[in-house]
């Protein structure tokens, strides 16, 4: 038995970039995890993966050419059935015997011992360890049926299917080819390189030597992780050289680090007289269509020069540079042709153009929708007590630049086209900002629109969007949200919460589905399932950023209109349990949730008249002498004051479940402290449930 490192690549025609990453991970963990799983590699074993645009592969330490045997104990039946009266073998152990090729003579070895309730025969024997030679074909196999492809592909006159064909297979243990056959290939030790700059088909010596070997030789860095730093630090070292910042690009990075097998970084430039095109459209250009990354100035404005990663290696890149410089012209200067010709018309002109654009078949046009939006935008600011003419003007030209040309090039400009143009027009700046700050936050971190304007027009957006999908029953579900509901909730819990805005979610939800026309919204009791989608999308945002789950619970159970008042009631309620009291009041609240549940109809007031011991009554007084004081703080939104108030009351509620039978036999009496009980829950779960803090 020899210990050496595993080797295991695919060689492949072009992988899809997005997916290599996860596609090199898969590749990886799964190997080393059925090698580990046949006993073949310690469960410690190291493994390193490799992902290039034309490879997958791993290598495994300390890789066994054959496992350890080991001892295996298999009940083979009861002693009831296996042995006849005398304790000799009955026919049916001797067939179940031979059937697992034990020998005859080897009955007299067998366990006896007890197997739930009955006696029963075991077996315990020496099995051989699997063989890297037997199994290593099929361990490939199995991670490559594990890898997230969606869609393969067939080549060749074979049967083998892969998301791209696969021309070479390495199975290399030490300096040993593993016979194997995978994908209609039989192993080797033959890789080859880069493509052209490789010095053709090259043997790889032994496993260890596979990386070492590929660099040298073929001219390619096989590891992902290796690759991508490489070319961040090119990156970082020539933005330094240019004076220049990158500005965000580890996306790019990653999409570009798939795309290249031995990268350098160059420098190009295009005309600064494009520089006169909004920035926005000239980086979506260079990084979506031509994977360059743009140049900034120290504050942020475009420089007319970028950076470009290269699969090749060259003495003299001006070749490879003027290239680049006369790919990226054509597309700089349609997006110059796109933004002309589209200031030549106003965003109100073009409303007209979004009637016979279909927002969804059952909630009408975008035009349509401009006009529910006006309104509700409106209505909105009127709340905050902003400025309603221009919130109305900004959601009035908001999807405007859905019909521009420079939109739909780019899709991901909506918004932000529309804000220069509303420039162009003339617009105010509160507008045009309202314009592109609509859609945010467009995803986790993103700004929030600023200002009230704004706020409003993007509350509109979103609170429009739930409100018309989950009024005609297109509510998500599982993974499945087409129509990015729970990104619109969030957005609008964020923009409650962290703005703050005073606003009631229940109204926001009931203006918008006033805007919708009579008889659209079929869905019956949509406004709640809306309110529940929301409520729970908003106990996980809490809870990652590391609240505690029963105090969000026992806040959220209210389901409190006021969005933005949420975190101090939750630093209330933090406050309140760490009291001496907060354990024996929430007990004691949840005790007196079940016994109202008992209640016949809903207890009115308690009568002082018919309290009879002195614990009820004790509790009565307290309750209405500290009942106004709660309700002040309350409505001064002093939570932390209301709730330490309330723990005043402990004595008084612990005496009285003490020295009260509040199921008393005498309706009157026992309804009257149900009452009392009834009042008292009233009074303490104002901020929040206090029942949820208890275990």
């Amino acid at each position: 038995m020899t210990s050496a490192t595993l080797l295991v690549e695919l060689l492949t025609e072009e992988l899809p970039p997005k997916a290599l990453p996860r596609l090199g991970e898969t590749f990886a963990t799964r190997i080393a995890d059925g090698l580990k799983a046949k006993g073949l590699a310690p469960a410690d074993a190291a493994f390193r993966t490799f992902a290039s645009p034309r490879r997958l592969a791993v290598t495994v330490a300390q890789v066994a050419s054959e496992a350890a045997a080991k001892e295996v104990t298999e009940k083979l039946m009861p002693v009831s059935v296996a042995l006849d009266a005398e304790g000799k073998p009955t026919s049916a152990l001797l067939k179940k015997m031979e059937a697992k090729g034990i020998a005859a003579d080897a009955f007299v070895g067998f366990e006896r011992r007890m197997d739930g309730k009955a006696e029963a025969l075991f077996h315990t024997a020496m099995v051989p360890g699997a063989k890297l030679a037997d199994v290593l074909a099929g361990i490939v196999q199995d991670a490559i049926k594990a890898l997230p492809i969606p869609k393969v592909m067939r080549w060749g006159d074979g049967d083998a299917t892969f998301v791209r064909p696969v021309h070479k297979l390495t199975l290399l243990h030490g300096a040993d080819v593993v016979p194997g056959r995978v994908l209609d290939l039989n192993s080797g030790r033959t890789t080859r390189g880069h493509r052209f700059m490789s010095r053709g088909d090259i043997d790889i010596a032994t496993a260890d030597a596979y990386e070492p070997t590929l660099l040298a030789e073929g001219k390619v860095i096989p590891s992902f992780a290796e690759r991508r730093a490489d070319i961040e630090r090119q990156l970082l070292a020539e933005a330094a050289k240019q004076g220049a910042l990158l500005d965000e690009y580890a996306d790019l990075l990653d999409e570009v680090a798939a795309l290249v097998e031995y990268p350098t970084v160059y420098v190009g430039e295009f005309e600064a007289e494009f520089l006169a095109v909004p920035q926005e459209c000239l980086i979506l250009t260079m990084r979506a269509n031509q994977k360059y990354f743009p140049l900034f100035d120290g504050a942020g404005k475009l420089l007319n020069r970028f950076l470009i990663v290269s699969n090749m290696r060259v003495a003299d890149p001006s070749n490879i540079v003027a290239g680049n410089a006369r790919v990226v012209r054509p597309r700089l200067s349609d997006a110059r042709f796109f933004f002309e010709q589209d200031k030549k018309q106003k965003l109100e002109a073009r409303l007209p153009r979004l009637a016979p654009v279909v927002y969804h078949n059952k909630l009408g046009s975008q035009l349509e929708r401009v006009e529910r939006l006006e309104a509700l935008a409106g209505a909105i600011a009127a709340q905050l007590h902003g400025d309603v003419a221009a919130a109305k003007r900004a959601a009035r030209l908001a999807k405007a630049d859905l019909v521009t040309d420079m939109v739909g090039e780019f899709p991901e400009l909506q918004g932000i086209m529309g804000r220069y143009y509303a420039f162009a027009d003339g617009e105010g700046q509160v507008v045009a900002d309202a314009i592109q700050a609509h859609y945010q936050p467009r995803f986790a971190g993103d700004a929030l629109p600023a200002g009230n304007v704004a706020a409003a027009v993007a509350l509109a957006d979103k609170l429009d969007a739930l409100v018309g999908f989950f009024g005609i029953g297109m509510v998500p579900t599982g993974d499945k949200d087409p129509f990015a509901l729970r990104r619109a909730a969030l957005g609008v819990l964020r923009i409650l919460i962290e703005a703050p805005l005073p606003l009631e979610l229940p109204k926001l939800i009931d203006t918008a589905a006033g805007g919708f026309k009579p008889g659209l919204l079929t869905t019956e009791g949509f406004s709640a399932q809306i309110q529940d989608f929301m409520f729970e999308r908003l106990k996980n945002l809490l809870r990652e950023t590391g609240r505690d789950g029963a105090v969000i619970d026992a806040v959220l159970a209210l389901k409190p209109a006021r969005i933005d008042l949420v975190p101090a009631k939750l630093a209330a309620v933090e406050a309140f349990r760490a009291l001496p009291e907060a354990d024996a009041l929430a007990a004691a609240n949840k005790r007196i949730v079940n016994i109202l549940k008992k209640a016949e109809g809903t207890p009115g007031e308690p009568d002082f008249a018919l309290l009879q011991e002195d614990a009820e009554k004790a509790l009565f007084r307290q309750v209405v002498e500290v009942a106004p004081l709660v309700r002040s703080h309350v409505a001064n939104e002093d939570y932390t004051d209301a709730l330490c108030v309330l723990a005043g009351l402990r004595a008084a509620v612990d005496q009285f479940f003490e020295d009260v039978m509040v199921m008393a036999e005498e309706p009157l009496t026992r309804q009257n402290r149900f009452a009392l009980l009834a009042q008292l829950a009233g009074l303490m779960n104002q901020v929040a449930d206090i029942s949820r803090l208890s275990a």
